[in-house]
């Protein structure tokens, strides 16, 4: 019997699960918000204006397509008439909405507009300028009322169906932002968003045609960037953001965005030296701080990343809500799950890796139904995803014997092993590996597994298929050495540990050794399956005094004619060996109190034959 411990996480994998979610700026991710302000040329990664969330096997071993935020249970942020009223009370002078937009200062401009809009000196465009700015802040439920409310007007303006459709998107509602966008005149923003619609309809022959519609422009060869991003062609990203940086060097954000992308390549020094090109500049930014955050998890350890985060958390404002909800799955992961069922729930539906997360959380729990239930409605569209559901689907199917699960992961990890973009990864070898484990054909096992072994010093999982994979081979000699060198007691206790182990030293003509780990355990079913184990396979290495020992318990627990006739028969053996010098002759004595523990009529013919020997040569019993 072999198990194959599935952990979806080994460090320095690539894209592992319980990977750190991370940000990318609006422009980035979609670049369909028209810009405030033509003149402002140094974008800031973590501005609202431009900025949207997206963001990796247990243990050791995954999560990655960018995701927008598409729900909220409640806006990001609320309006505040009181701040208006603070600079009349003060004689402060009330600023004006142009210095407010060019300022990015999106909570004070729709606390202006509604401070008016309650004075009843609100201008036509009120409506339409907080909608903008609910939508900067994140606050689409706010941001589509106002837009809404637009659209039923008699005279409304025709562009303003392109904002409502950009609104449902982020929303997540694709239809009805399909159907918006094409109420909508013709325009650059609309060619993105149906491109980007299409991504989400997985429909490539539209792709492809809104894709030749692009122009040499910066908005649209970011959108496409961000298209690249999401398909996992991060080079061809990186491709696009350094050519627009080599014209337009006060673009500050692409660094973020490039160093996004060698995040994702596994380059994570390469990220940070990006990153710090930002950072220098804008020391600030939720964004890069979390991106910087993510990299020290790499590259160093959770404490580490924490660290990082420890700024963040003290300054965070009340504008950025998404951080605190990104800090909060982040810190998750820095701290290997602590507080996962209190923090990570309730963001399902908001982060999409928090799902995945608790996922991985369950499965460190051994509570694999609970990660099954989560999981198995999720239709995977990255290669972490299609890991994560094969190791759940893999657990299962050694937990209930379920032949059906077990087919499904060996399909999963064939996929990603088997694909271009994954074969020559880490995790892809592992998941070749995987699949070869399920359909027990161990000598491929060894090839992958060979092939990243120096990637696992002394990682106890690792070892753990290793060791099964060269004992199942035949090599129990190397399958025992690396057996011992797993520390984990949680895989020590395991009955497939103990059992290969015992096989091992069995083979390996060290069958004193496999008794020992049987009289280690209690009374259970799995003692009784050791017991099995040590008598059939000592006999069939002629090592018949663990045999006949083995054998002897067997039948007094279960008094089967078969283990009679294997204790007999190994009894026999160890008197044949004690005849050919290759046994201490002490050992007959035990052999005869052996025989005489059982009733058979064979007993004493048996008996008095050694008996007869031993008297004749002169060994006492």
């Amino acid at each position: 019997m072999t198990k194959m411990i599935f952990l979806p996480v080994s460090a320095g994998n690539k894209n592992r699960v319980g990977r750190a979610r991370y940000s990318e700026s609006f422009e980035k991710r979609l670049n369909l918000s028209r810009r405030a302000g033509e003149s402002r040329k140094t974008f800031r990664s973590d501005s609202w204006s431009c900025s949207r969330i997206f963001q990796n096997q247990t243990g050791r071993g995954i999560v990655d397509e960018v995701y927008v935020i598409l729900s909220r249970a409640k806006p990001a942020v609320g309006s505040d008439l009181q701040q208006v009223d603070k600079y009349k009370k003060k004689g402060r002078k009330i600023p004006k909405l142009e210095d407010l937009l060019l300022q990015r200062d999106f909570t004070g401009a729709i606390t202006l507009l509604e401070f008016k809009r309650h004075g009843g000196e609100q201008n036509e465009d009120s409506d339409l300028w907080i909608g903008y700015f609910a939508f900067h802040l994140g606050d689409y439920k706010r941001a589509l009322e106002e837009y809404e409310t637009v659209t039923k007007e008699a005279n409304c303006n025709p562009d303003v169906w392109v904002n409502l459709a950009c609104t449902y998107f982020f929303l997540g509602m694709y239809k009805q932002a399909e159907a918006a966008a094409l109420k909508a005149p013709k325009s650059r923003l609309q060619t993105r968003l149906l491109f980007h619609l299409a991504h989400k309809f997985n429909d490539e022959k539209k792709l492809m045609s809104f894709h030749q519609n692009l122009q040499d422009i910066t908005e649209d060869q970011l959108s496409l960037a961000s298209i690249h991003y999401m398909r996992s062609h991060y080079q061809e990203a990186i491709d696009i953001y350094k050519r627009i940086l080599l014209d337009n060097r006060e673009y500050l954000a692409l660094n973020v965005y490039v160093a996004l992308c060698y995040y994702k390549l596994d380059y994570y020094d390469v990220s940070q030296e990006v990153l710090a090109v930002y950072l220098q500049q804008i020391p600030d930014s939720t964004i890069a701080l979390n991106l910087k955050a993510c990299n020290h998890f790499r590259l160093y350890n959770g404490k580490a990343a924490e660290a990082e985060l420890k700024s963040l958390m003290e300054n965070a404002s009340s504008s950025f809500e998404f951080a605190k909800e990104l800090i909060k799955h982040n810190l998750v992961v820095f701290r290997g799950g602590e507080s996962a069922l209190q923090i990570l729930p309730p963001l399902v539906d908001v982060i999409p890796e928090a799902r995945l997360n608790l996922v991985i959380y369950y499965l460190r729990q051994d509570d694999v139904q609970e990660a099954y239930n989560l999981i198995k409605d999720l239709e995977p569209t990255t290669p972490q995803e299609y890991i994560l559901k094969g190791v759940v689907n893999a657990a299962l199917g050694q937990e209930l014997g379920s032949r059906d699960h077990l087919k499904i992961a060996q399909q999963f990890f064939q996929l990603v092993g088997g694909s271009a973009s994954e074969c020559d990864t880490i995790p892809g070898r592992q998941c070749m590996a995987s699949c070869f484990f399920l359909l027990r054909q161990f000598d491929d096992v060894l090839i992958y597994l060979n092939s990243v072994k120096s990637y696992f010093y002394n990682d106890d999982t690792f070892n753990f298929n290793y060791a099964q994979a060269k004992a199942a081979t035949g090599n129990t000699a190397e399958g025992e050495e690396v057996f011992l060198l797993i520390q984990s007691e949680k895989i020590k206790n395991d009955f497939i540990y103990v059992s290969w182990l015992a096989r091992c030293y069995i083979m390996n003509k060290k069958p004193r050794l496999a008794w020992e780990l049987y009289l280690k355990m209690e009374t259970s079913g799995e003692s009784f399956n050791l017991l099995q184990l040590i008598a059939n396979d000592c006999y069939k290495m002629g090592q018949f005094y663990y045999s006949a020992k083995a054998f002897d318990v067997l039948e007094r627990l279960d008094p089967n004619p078969e283990y009679w006739e294997g204790k007999r028969g190994a009894c026999v053996g160890i008197f044949q060996m004690i005849l050919a010098g290759r046994e201490p002759k002490e050992t007959l004595r035990e052999v005869l109190h052996l025989l005489r523990s059982t009733g058979n009529s064979q007993v004493e013919y048996i008996i008095r034959i050694m008996k007869k020997w031993a008297k004749e040569n002169r060994v006492p019993i």
